[in-house]
């Protein structure tokens, strides 16, 4: 039998060197195949994770809107509704002559507290009434035009009459102010 040579020898554990390293670098493969999944699938929950709570701040923030708005604008029906009352109430006052208040005194005098608390009231929930001037100069923001006519001595697009007030619910227009606007041609 031949004797194993040296070199044959140190084959042998290159060979095996070989194959541990083979088997260790697979090994490292597979765990940085593993890592590299692990961090995917963690960045892809921290992707959602934050989708979701800027999701929860959004609807938190929506929420608060919703909240202030139903707290300034949630009564705004029942104020459109009281709108005629004050109306009528103003009519009544402007309409009562002397004669009357002689004789009705305590009744327009109750009449009259009533409007000053209505006011109040109107007052207390942010609705302000729109009361133009006769000559002030037409807003449609405010102002809707009853009526459009010539009347000398007035300059185009300024209120002629004031038919009925306006009210504001805070920064929003309940009614508008019903007015006539000069139509005078310019001279």
């Amino acid at each position: 039998m031949a004797e194993p040579k040296e070199h044959d020898f140190l084959d042998d554990i290159d060979a095996v060197e070989a194959d541990v390293f083979a088997d260790e670098m697979e090994e490292i493969d597979d765990e940085a195949i593993e890592l590299d999944q692990l961090r995917a699938e963690r960045d892809q929950l921290k992707d959602r994770f934050m989708r979701a709570l800027a999701e929860a701040e959004n609807a938190r923030k929506r929420s608060e809107k919703d909240r202030r708005e139903a707290e300034n604008y949630g009564g705004s029906k029942l104020a459109r509704d009281m709108l005629p009352v004050y109306d009528n109430m103003k009519r009544a006052l402007e309409a009562a002559t002397d004669e009357q208040r002689e004789v009705s005194g305590p009744l327009l005098e109750g009449v009259d507290l009533t409007m000053r608390e209505l006011l109040n009231v109107f007052k207390k929930h942010g609705i302000e009434v729109i009361a133009p001037d006769v000559g002030d100069k037409f807003d449609p923001q405010q102002h809707q035009a009853m009526f459009e006519a010539p009347v000398p001595g007035t300059k185009s697009g300024h209120i002629i009459q004031v038919a009925a007030e306006g009210f504001m619910l805070h920064d929003r227009l309940l009614r508008p102010a019903q007015v006539g606007v000069s139509s005078m041609p310019a001279s």
